[in-house]
C-alpha cells in the first residue's frame, strides 16, 4: 500500500470546480473552461506523499517552471495563460497558481536522459540497454551518455510507479507521428535546458515532460525542469562511478531509509513525519536550485 499518508481536502473557491488532487498539485476548472493548477508544498518519496510539507516548495516549482517556459518559448509553446489569482482564491495561492489551457493530454511521461543513473542504470547493468536502446560498454553511475536519449514511461496514479516503456510501445499507443513529435520535442527541450544549466554550473542528468494537443499543435504542459521532475547535479562535484549529490529531495530519502526514522520502506506502514532539520535542508536545496539556475534571489 502507498499513496497519501493524509489526503488533504481541496480548498473550495467560488467559480472553480475541483478536478484532481495529485502528489503536489490541486487541479481545478474555472467557468471559462481553463485549468487552474495550484502547487502545494507537499513532498513525496518512495511512492508516498508524506505528512510533512516543505515550506515554499510549491512556489519554487511554479516560479522555476515559469522561468523555464520563457527560455523555451521559441522551441515549443506552453500551456500558461495567466498567473493572476482567480477571484476569491486564498492569499496563500499567490505565487503557486497557474491558469492554463485545457489540453488533450498525451498519456506518456516524456523522459530525456543525458546521463546514466536511476532506473536507467538498473536496466543498463542488466542488459546494456535503457528502454530497449543499446548503449556502449563501460558506463557507470553518473556517466554522460554519447548523446541524449528519449526513454518514455507510462503515467502512474498516486502511489504507483511510472513504468519505462519502449519507443515502439509509445508509437503503438499514440501513433507513429505523435511519438516522433514527442521524441523530437523532448530531446530539443532537454538539449536547450542542459546547455543553460551547464552554463550555471549545474548538470541536468535527466528530466521528464508532459505534452498535450490544442488542435494539432503540440503544447508543453505541467511543470518543467524543476527539482521534482529533473535530476540536477552540481557540476563541480560530478564524479562518475558513484551516486551524485543532487538538488532535490535526497535529504528526505536518506532520512526515511536511515535507522533514525525507524521506517521500513518494504512494510505496509506509512512513513513518519520529517524532523525540522530535514525540512530546512530540503527547502534550502530547492531554493538553491532556483537561484543558481535563474540567477535571481529567492524572496
Amino acid at each position: 500500500m502507498s499513496g497519501f499518508v493524509e489526503k488533504p481536502e481541496p480548498t473550495e473557491v467560488p467559480g472553480l470546480v475541483h478536478l484532481h488532487t495529485g502528489k503536489v498539485r490541486e487541479l481545478y476548472r474555472n467557468e471559462a473552461g481553463d485549468l487552474v493548477m495550484v502547487a502545494s508544498d507537499r513532498i513525496s518519496a518512495y511512492d508516498w506523499v508524506l505528512p510533512t510539507e516543505i515550506p515554499d516548495k510549491g512556489r519554487v516549482l511554479t516560479q522555476l517552471s515559469l522561468w523555464w517556459f520563457e527560455q523555451l518559448a521559441d522551441l515549443v509553446p506552453n500551456h500558461v495563460l495567466s498567473t493572476e489569482l482567480p477571484a476569491g482564491a486564498p492569499a496563500g495561492w499567490a505565487g503557486r497558481t497557474l491558469v492554463c489551457k485545457s489540453l488533450d493530454m498525451i498519456p506518456v511521461e516524456c523522459v530525456a536522459r543525458g546521463y546514466l543513473t536511476g532506473s536507467g542504470l538498473v536496466e543498463y547493468d542488466a542488459s546494456r540497454t535503457v528502454c530497449g536502446l543499446a548503449l556502449p560498454e563501460g558506463l557507470v553511475d553518473g556517466s554522460e551518455l554519447p548523446a541524449p536519449i528519449f526513454t518514455p514511461a507510462t503515467k502512474a496514479e498516486v502511489g504507483e510507479h511510472d513504468e519505462n516503456v519502449s519507443y515502439e510501445e509509445v508509437a503503438r499507443q499514440v501513433g507513429a507521428d505523435t511519438a516522433a513529435r514527442l521524441r523530437q520535442a523532448t530531446l530539443a527541450v532537454y538539449s536547450r535546458a542542459r546547455d543553460i544549466a551547464r552554463d550555471r554550473g549545474i548538470i541536468l542528468a535527466d528530466t521528464k515532460f508532459e505534452f498535450g494537443f490544442e488542435g494539432e499543435e503540440l503544447i508543453l504542459a505541467d511543470e518543467v525542469l524543476t527539482p521534482d521532475s529533473s535530476r540536477f547535479w552540481p557540476a563541480g562535484t560530478w564524479e562518475p562511478g558513484r551516486a551524485q549529490p543532487s538538488y532535490d529531495k535526497q535529504y528526505v530519502r536518506d532520512w526515511l531509509t536511515s535507522a533514525e526514522s525507524g521506517w521500513d520502506r518494504r512494510s505496509e506502514q506509512p512513513p513518519p513525519p520529517l524532523p525540522q532539520r530535514v525540512v530546512d535542508a530540503t527547502r534550502a536545496k530547492y531554493i538553491e536550485a532556483y537561484e543558481r539556475l535563474t540567477g535571481l534571489s529567492w524572496s
